[in-house]
Formats: structure tokens, C-alpha cells, sequence
């Protein structure tokens, strides 16, 4: 159901019958209108399709506590009996009304097109959950029409009749099959704290290795040290590197800056990227930026650390979200407020211990 159909129409104050008489047709129909001008969906094919479990959008621990403990019967009876009680956001929440405020700017330049980010709500809640998260939605004015709930199966085989862009949940094991299947997916935290964020530019981090770009340099850098992976990456400087999981993303998302700049708004984008990386400009980062540049992709700001720690500079950036391959890297962004997604992707994969991040069981309700 959408949200338009359940909205409640406002009469601005007024009567459609005034001193016994009716009013004209016009006056009438003038009165009738929604208190919110309605939004048009865009059609899956032609949209930027963004999936998010619900315990990412919303702040679900103690929901999942009663499911952990006393079983999915008394979950269902909890949540039916707080249908009414919106859940407070989540770490994907401010992301998501940053993908908003970029349709809303869109919307005023180009008033026909359907080249927007459409936010699908993806989960295996069972549909008796569903009237508290549309409630949950309306009352934060969120915009998402498109509701996947599978009743406890996995949703992963929905991904690609959504043609979804990315995909982001709390199920390391869902995102883990998401991206066996060719999809961008990240596994997403809830840091401890979560650092302030533009309403108005959406701002994206990307590490290189194993997120943008293959994990081929990451592999001779695990099998033959640094040296060796300096010498690879000199010799194959010109030769670009092959696409990882999260390409794809950073494609559409280049399309729609695109669309800005064709309006002179390159300055004033409301779309802002990052490539935060490991490497070290001038022994490795050449071979990143001809890779972008043969891919044709633009990447606003890149910030070669060497080495050091991203924190403080995700810190300085502010990001909607930042992906990274390594816990290690996950965890810094984290603790330094940024809400921060793993790539369980190549071959720097590993089981960490995840120090000040809210962990969530993969058996849990997403």
C-alpha cells in the first residue's frame, strides 16, 4: 500500500458546503488535495534501486532480544501490540534521507525523469510486522512504497527482481550470498556514537582494493610482501584493474552527478565520492586513478594514507557511508563516529573480533 493511498486529505480549515449551498465542482476539487504533494515512484528499471534490511533502517535490539529469547510467536505478538510505537532510526537512516534529498533536487531539475534512487525495503519479518514499519516510515516521512517481507526466508532471491544497486543488511551470511550473486552488498554497523551528517549532500567512501577495484594487488601483497606489491603495481601501472563488488555502485551514482553537471551544478553537486585508501600515492596510486579513469568513473576526492588510519579522516569527511574490506579498517571508522559497512569480498577476508560495534546474530530478523 502506498503512502499516498493512506494519507488523510486536508481541507485547509474550510467547508465543501458553505451556508447550505454547494460549492463548484473546482472549489471543491481545489479543497481536495493531499496535504503532501504526491511523489511518483519510478518505474524498477529506470531507478537507481537501493535494498535495506529493517534493523538497519530502524533501531530493532529490543525487538530481536524477545525473538532470541521467547521465540517468534511472542516477537509477532509484540510487534502487533506496539504497531503504533515507531522504532527510532537506524545507521542506514541517514543515508537513506540523504538518497531523498538528492531525488528531491533532481525532481526540480529534470520534473519528468525517473532516474532516482528508490529505496526498497527488504526483510524477513513476517507481514504481521508490517503495519509497524509502514507506521514507522510515515511518522519519520520516509519515502519507500516497495516492501519485500518473506515471513522467516531469506530474501536474497528477491534482489535481482528488484535490480537492486546495493544492497545493505546486518546478515553477513545474506550479504555474503548477495555478492555471490553479483550484487553490491555490505554488511552494515552501528557504531557507538554516530557523527553529525550534511541533510543536503549525500557523501560516499569507497576503499580501493577488494571494494571498487579486484583483490589481484591485495593478493600479492598477502603472498609476497610490500616490496613485491610496490614492484607489481610499477609494472602494471597502465594496465587497469579489474572491477570489484561495489563498481556498479559507484557507476550510477557518477550518472547521476552527471545529470547535475549538465545543469552547472559540478560545484554544487549533492552527490559527493571519496576513495579512501591504504595505498600510498606515489608508489601505488597511480595504478588506482588510471583505473578510474579507463573505467570512465570520476571519484570527487582521493585520499591516499599509506597506511595510516582512516578514522580521523572519515572523521574530517563525514560520510553517509563508508565501505572497506578489512574489519580492521570498519572498526576505526566506527569507533570515530562513521557509519561504516563491510565487504566480505577477496582475499583479505577473516572472522574478527568486532570491538564497540552493536554485532548482529546471523540468525536474527532482518
Amino acid at each position: 500500500m502506498s503512502r499516498n493511498s493512506i494519507q488523510t486529505l486536508t481541507i485547509s480549515g474550510q467547508d465543501v458546503v458553505k451556508n447550505g449551498s454547494q460549492n463548484s465542482s473546482e472549489d471543491a476539487k481545489a479543497l481536495l488535495k493531499p496535504s503532501t504533494p504526491s511523489k511518483k515512484t519510478p518505474k524498477p528499471e529506470n531507478s537507481i534501486t537501493i535494498a535495506v534490511s529493517s534493523r538497519v533502517l530502524f533501531n530493532m535490539d529490543k525487538e530481536q532480544q524477545i525473538f532470541e529469547q521467547q521465540g517468534m510467536e511472542e516477537y509477532i505478538k509484540y510487534q502487533v501490540a506496539h504497531e503504533t510505537e515507531p522504532f527510532s532510526p537506524g545507521p542506514a537512516f541517514s543515508f537513506v534521507k540523504a538518497l531523498e534529498a538528492v531525488n528531491t533536487q533532481l525532481r526540480d531539475l529534470y520534473p519528468e525523469s525517473e532516474e532516482l534512487f528508490d529505496v526498497v525495503l527488504i526483510t524477513n519479518n513476517h507481514a504481521y510486522v508490517g503495519l509497524r514499519l509502514i507506521n514507522t516510515i510515515n511518522h519519520h516521512q520516509l519515502f519507500i512504497e516497495r516492501f519485500c517481507m518473506t515471513g522467516g526466508n531469506s530474501p536474497i532471491g528477491y534482489l535481482k527482481a528488484y535490480n537492486t544497486n546495493l544492497y545493505l543488511s546486518s546478515d553477513p551470511v545474506k550479504v555474503h550470498e548477495a555478492l555471490e550473486q553479483g550484487i553490491a552488498a555490505a554488511t552494515m554497523f552501528t557504531p557507538e556514537k554516530m557523527t553529525e551528517v550534511s541533510e543536503t549532500q549525500l557523501r560516499v567512501a569507497f576503499d580501493g582494493d577488494a571494494v571498487l577495484f579486484s583483490d589481484e594487488s591485495e593478493q600479492i601483497y598477502k603472498a609476497h610482501g610490500l616490496d613485491k606489491f610496490f614492484e607489481h603495481e610499477k609494472a602494471y601501472e597502465n594496465k587497469p584493474l579489474d572491477h570489484g563488488p561495489l563498481k556498479g555502485f559507484l557507476e550510477v551514482l557518477g550518472k547521476l552527478q552527471k545529470r547535475f553537471y549538465a545543469k552547472g551544478q559540478r560545484m554544487d553537486c549533492p552527490i559527493r565520492t571519496y576513495l579512501v585508501t591504504a595505498r600510498s600515492a606515489a608508489s601505488s596510486g597511480a595504478r588506482a586513478l588510471k583505473t578510474l579513469r579507463l573505467w570512465g568513473l570520476e571519484i570527487d576526492e582521493a585520499l591516499f594514507l599509506a597506511g595510516a588510519p582512516k578514522g580521523p579522516i572519515l572523521e574530517k569527511i563525514r560520510p553517509h557511508i563508508f565501505f572497506d574490506d578489512q574489519m580492521f579498517h570498519v572498526e576505526g571508522a566506527a569507533e570515530m563516529g562513521t557509519v561504516a559497512c563491510h565487504v566480505p569480498y577477496g582475499i583479505a577476508q577473516r572472522v574478527p573480533e568486532r570491538k564497540g560495534l552493536k554485532d548482529k546474530d546471523i540468525s536474527s530478523i532482518k
